[in-house]
């Protein structure tokens, strides 16, 4: 899929995809959730479109050693989810507002933790620069997007959590591993590319 053919899914008419609600496809229990929004980065790369991620280090208290996309917790100041986004995106890895062409939004998605999370697609125009924050983030590294596209590289694991199987997706890469959230965010990012 080329750049054009992704801002086209983003601004033609369509049927909305079926999508994933939340994590191990359950809805959280009581209290309210806190918003928060995460970047889907799409870099045009010359070669092809790749997706940024981040994996944050082992040492905090939650999600330690996750892949994730850049993102976190809504702030009262925050105008949207975009605003979030980027600014999240910012202080997280260094990459900077000016670099990023924004997309749209996917649908929500509803975390065990408690967040409700907005994922925000853009695209990521090089040359760019990164430094990312040391304290949460161990690596930032691309996949290519026609790699998290292609539905043979998605896998369904189950375990059980709280005395009930639990299923939720996976899809690995190289030496890597990336599953949960981010995981059920590409599965609709996935949907909402499809034709049709």
């Amino acid at each position: 899929m080329d750049l054009n053919e992704l801002r086209l899914r983003f601004t033609e008419p369509r049927t909305p995809p079926e999508t994933i609600y939340g994590d191990q496809g359950t809805r959280p229990g009581g209290g309210e959730l806190h918003a928060a929004s995460v970047l889907v980065p799409i870099v045009a790369r010359p070669a092809e479109p790749t997706v940024l991620f981040t994996q944050r280090t082992a040492h905090l208290k939650k999600h330690s050693g996750q892949i994730s996309f850049p993102g976190g917790r809504a702030e009262q100041t925050d105008a949207s989810a975009e605003h979030t986004a980027l600014r999240e995106t910012w202080e997280e890895i260094g990459l900077a507002p000016e670099r990023i062409e924004l997309l749209g939004r996917l649908s929500d998605y509803h975390t065990r933790t408690g967040f409700r999370v907005t994922p925000i697609v853009g695209i990521v125009l090089p040359p760019f620069d990164l430094n990312p924050d040391d304290n949460e983030v161990a690596e930032v590294f691309e996949v290519p997007l026609s790699f998290l596209l292609d539905e043979r590289n998605l896998q369904r694991h189950s375990r059980e959590f709280e005395g009930v199987q639990r299923h939720f997706f996976a899809i690995p890469y190289e030496e890597r591993y990336i599953w949960g959230a981010t995981a059920g965010m590409l599965v609709n990012l996935q949907r909402h590319l499809s034709p049709g």
